[in-house]
């Protein structure tokens, strides 16, 4: 690719749109990054979240996820502090241990956000979740053998179906 400038187009506090060449895109302000969780349990139930979603104008069926680094209180966090804050709130479960599978990018054409997915280990329920600050989160544990059924009900309920969650139905999918 060619040395062309980047230019900031307009930035707010946690995106900024840029311009390079004929890419237009959008990135997180601040160098902040994402953390996404699955959460397993020892019975084989999934934990996914559903909120509304501004950008798509209804609520979405998610894996639990949060910013890391993004609240001035606590600079220089980690992913795994991020997902075991996250999970908690999100969810009501505290992890025993988080495993770190990997840096990875949701839609690199539009977006240079990457986020860290976790796999959460020793699932203890401590709360309700549902989230902070008017986030409004439901919290569903599905069993993996139901779960294309239950995303097919979630799609026909009029929710937005997170991308994360064609991992966990990739062996059906493909046949494997």
């Amino acid at each position: 690719m060619s040395e062309e400038q980047e230019q900031i187009v307009w930035a707010g506090r946690f995106i900024t749109a840029k311009v390079k060449g004929k890419w237009e895109y959008v990135a997180r302000s601040r160098g902040i990054r994402a953390a996404v969780i699955l959460a397993v349990d020892e019975h084989d139930h999934v934990l996914l979240v559903e909120q509304f979603r501004v950008p798509l104008g209804k609520p979405c069926l998610e894996l639990p996820a949060g910013l890391i680094g993004d609240d001035d209180s606590a600079p220089g966090e980690d992913a795994t502090a991020a997902a075991n804050r996250e999970l908690e709130e999100e969810t009501g479960y505290r992890a025993e241990r988080m495993e770190v599978l990997g840096e990875f990018y949701s839609s690199p054409g539009m977006v240079s956000e990457s986020f860290t997915l976790l796999r959460a280990h020793g699932l203890e329920r401590v709360g309700p979740g549902g989230g902070t600050d008017g986030e409004d989160i439901t919290v569903h544990r599905v069993p993996l053998s139901d779960l294309a059924g239950f995303i097919e009900t979630a799609r026909g309920r009029g929710l937005g179906i997170d991308v994360r969650l064609l991992m966990l139905l990739g062996p059906g999918i493909i046949g494997g």
